[in-house]
């Protein structure tokens, strides 16, 4: 996998070389530097820091997650990547996932990212990174790049929710067959998936029983539910590369009559899922398949008994928005909730719907319906 994968990076590579000269034609720019960030501290109190997320921007072009880098992109030149010395003796960073990046980069050795302006050449430059003000519209159009996937792309995102796979089914074994607490969990989530907490995409959700109501429950339980917890909701994930998984799934055990009518909305919603994936056509509007997921909900809701009302009254008097508030789902990439396919506002009554495109192809979304 990742000799595929770094055949596939120097083609994405090449691909944002001809992509991003075309932006520095239209933005009327000489070069770009792309800064992975700094180290921001836990507190002004302290003198700890918080593990870095690269700048997105920077990421697109380079799977390191290492502060005080720059990446100078100058059309017509090979891009220069400015990599700190490591000086200091108390930490260092984790070693990228690959190296290939030395094959198309001219790498150099640098105290920090603010030799930049040193190796950035003539011209118009612009600077994009944490606690800059780049061009509004620059920062428009590098979105825009990222809305739609290169094969690299496609592929580590694939990579990554193969990882988080790995964590799943793992917890819904332990779930089944023992009596872990959320804590427990959690924790054998990062080891059946081999990355520690900070490298995972989001906060994973583990939440047994009443506590699935909370739709981000991270305060995990210490102590085990015992019989008592008799469904296990996780929305957890793995990345690759800096690229995300984005799964939730959830799962009943029991016998008695909640489980029972629990394991049949639980299936009922899985189902709705595979059709709504099936449902995904190029050109439709997104927003058009997350009314249908209303739907769908409604039917779900009168046939297992929660409501009385026809599928169709309960969408229209807002009954599955009580339901279900959030949206259908949205972009993934770089970032859990990437940018790009929400360009426009979605209705005033779906107002937590992050993907407004209509669908194309190369771009990565979820298709996540609830109850």
């Amino acid at each position: 996998m990742s000799l595929d994968l770094d055949r596939l990076y120097l083609d994405h590579v090449a691909d944002l070389q001809r992509r991003f000269a075309r932006v520095l034609e239209d933005q009327g720019l000489d070069a770009v530097i792309l800064e992975s960030g700094s180290l921001a501290k836990r507190s002004r109190y302290d003198d700890q820091y918080w593990s870095l997320r690269s700048c997105p921007h920077f990421q697109h072009w380079l799977p390191v997650a290492e502060p005080e880098c720059a990446l100078v992109v100058r059309s017509g030149h090979k891009p220069k990547l400015l990599r700190p010395l490591a000086t200091g003796f108390w930490e260092k960073p984790a070693a990228p996932e690959s190296m290939a990046f030395e094959q198309v980069f001219e790498v150099v050795r640098v105290r920090d990212a603010s030799e930049a302006r040193d190796h950035h050449g003539p011209g118009r430059v612009a600077f994009v990174g944490e606690g800059r003000e780049p061009p509004a519209e620059l920062v428009k159009a590098l979105d825009a790049l990222r809305t739609t996937k290169t094969p690299y792309e496609i592929a580590c995102i694939v990579e990554a929710n193969r990882r988080a796979t790995l964590g799943h089914e793992a917890l819904r074994e332990a779930f089944r067959g023992g009596d872990a607490s959320e804590l427990d969990l959690h924790l054998l989530f990062l080891k059946a998936t081999a990355q520690d907490d900070w490298e995972t995409p989001y906060k994973n959700i583990v939440a047994l029983g009443e506590n699935a109501a909370t739709l981000h429950h991270v305060a995990y339980g210490r102590q085990a539910r015992g019989r008592a917890a008799e469904s296990l909701l996780v929305d957890a994930a793995a990345t690759c590369r800096g690229y995300c998984g984005d799964v939730t799934r959830t799962w009943v055990k029991g016998a008695g009559a909640s489980a029972s009518a629990f394991a049949q909305l639980v299936a009922g919603v899985e189902a709705m899922q595979q059709r709504l994936c099936a449902a995904v056509r190029v050109g439709m509007p997104y927003e058009a398949l997350h009314d249908e997921s209303h739907r769908q909900v409604g039917a779900i809701l009168r046939e297992v008994g929660i409501v009385t009302a026809s599928a169709e009254e309960a969408v229209s008097s807002g009954l599955t928005r009580a339901f279900y508030p959030h949206g259908l789902g949205h972009s993934l990439g770089l970032q859990t909730h990437d940018v790009g396919c929400g360009l426009r506002a979605p209705r005033g009554d779906n107002p937590f719907l992050r993907n407004t495109t209509d669908v194309a192809v190369g771009q990565v979304f979820t298709i996540e319906p609830g109850i």
